[in-house]
């Protein structure tokens, strides 16, 4: 498996949710992001932590609710936001950070 760096060191956008098995907002936001995935194929990428498994990774990027969203660049957080957004509010948070 990638290690997490190495995942978000890309030019092209990273949107990383920040989600738990246990939350209901998480399960919601679910259809929005496998939606996403299908809109903007490889012009970004996008992956799924879950905060329960990756308990350090959560920590260290200050997760305290769930579900967060983070789209990284070149390793860099760019953008944040907690709690649910939809397909076309979060495809244009990655034209924007293209």
């Amino acid at each position: 498996m990638e290690k997490f760096e190495d995942l978000i060191q890309s030019e092209k956008p990273v949107l990383v949710d920040f989600f738990a098995t246990w939350c209901g907002p998480c399960k919601m936001m679910h259809p929005v992001v496998e939606q996403l995935k299908q809109e903007v194929g490889d012009a970004a990428r996008i992956v799924k932590i879950d905060v329960d498994q990756q308990e350090l990774l959560a920590q260290h990027y200050h997760i305290q609710s769930v579900p967060t969203l983070i789209v990284f660049k070149n390793g860099q957080p760019v953008w944040r936001h907690s709690g649910l957004m939809s397909t076309d509010q979060l495809k244009g948070v990655l034209e924007q950070n293209a």
